[in-house]
């Protein structure tokens, strides 16, 4: 059994948000950084967390992301806009996008913000609650550096490729989907690798195009796509409306987050609705509602104990961790030390004893 460490949410956002300003960003970036990583830990999605902070950090040494935040708007209108990132930090540059999407949909009922020149922007989930929180229906997508072969190939050519969708509900949770188009998203897969676990089959190809369980062979091989042909369909889907509508790059052509001198000019794609533009908001999440408890009580299938909606999971996983801390394998926390040992960042994190 892995040695587990349970450490107190703000302690450590505190530490991650040391480190960005140590590593030469400023405040408000630094602080968005070290909030959405936090927040993923908290939700349970650990592929996307604090485990990304030693590759992020070493892309701003060397200068790979421009450490200036840029957020150039380009070619807009009431209802849309492309922003140009400059090679800026990838989660700041989402966050201010989906704003701005909310803000064009709040003003005119549909808001569309397309990004190029962006990096790794996280866990799209974020992005989309921004929108659900404001009574908007929200879809999103972002591309990834190649890793992942279309249906029958064993050559990569698509990345992981998320897309999110998000629904407010009434008195209802509301519904949160974020989903890699991949078997699952590469983080899992490079976090089992720093904890020297095995993966499950079916998850990966080694390089010789055959099923493997091991994280290193499966890092060198391709990721295959959930659902067979439909998800191929659907990193096709997300490589469209990521980089052909905003010029960022495309399949092979990305940098790798995990190069440290390769620049990934990755776009980002958020379109906002509001909730209420066909119908009485109070109609929409009524039935929202209804349908949700509808879903609930559909007979359970043998050894299943629950129905789960879309982000249900994340959501226990959040309030278990918020009570308890976020658990850090060895691996994972001696990294995090390493990394604020790097730039003297002392790490005064708070262990939570359950």
């Amino acid at each position: 059994m892995q040695n587990i460490t349970r450490v107190n949410d703000q302690s450590l956002e505190d530490y991650v948000f040391s480190i960005f300003i140590a590593a030469g960003l400023d405040p408000f970036q630094s602080k968005l950084i070290a909030r959405h990583l936090v927040l993923a830990n908290l939700r349970g999605v650990d592929s996307h967390g604090v485990s990304r902070v030693d590759i992020y950090t070493k892309r701003l040494d060397l200068g790979t992301v421009n450490k200036n935040f840029n957020f150039n708007i380009k070619n807009e209108s009431p209802v849309s806009a492309l922003v140009d990132g400059g090679n800026s930090t990838g989660i700041p540059l989402a966050t201010e996008g989906i704003k701005l999407a909310i803000s064009k949909a709040k003003q005119s009922g549909i808001g569309i913000v397309g990004i190029h020149n962006s990096n790794h922007c996280g866990m799209l989930a974020d992005y989309i609650s921004q929108a659900v929180e404001e009574d908007c229906v929200a879809f999103a997508t972002t591309n990834a550096p190649a890793n992942m072969a279309p249906w029958g190939g064993k050559g990569r050519f698509f990345g992981t490729n998320p897309l999110a969708y998000g629904i407010p509900a009434g008195e209802e949770l509301n519904i949160i989907c974020d989903m890699a188009t991949s078997k699952v998203a590469k983080g899992k897969i490079v976090v089992a690798q720093k904890n020297n676990q095995t993966i499950p089959l079916g998850w990966a190809l080694s390089s010789e195009g055959r099923p493997t369980t091991d994280p290193n062979e499966a890092l060198k091989g391709v990721f295959l796509p959930v659902g067979e042909a439909k998800g191929y369909g659907l990193a096709l889907l997300v490589e469209s409306f990521s980089a052909l509508m905003t010029g960022a790059a495309f399949g092979p052509h990305i940098g790798d987050l995990y190069k440290e001198n390769e620049k990934q000019n990755v776009g980002q794609f958020f379109f906002v609705m509001r909730a209420d533009l066909f119908r009485p908001l109070e109609e929409f999440k009524a039935d929202v509602d209804q349908m949700i408890k509808e879903i609930r009580n559909v007979p359970l299938a043998e050894n299943i104990e629950q129905i789960y909606l879309p982000g249900e999971i994340e959501l226990n996983h959040y309030e278990e961790r918020k009570a308890n801390g976020i658990p850090l394998t060895q691996e994972i926390l001696n990294e995090l030390l390493l990394v604020g040992k790097r730039y003297n960042v002392q790490p005064n994190l708070i262990e939570v004893h359950v």
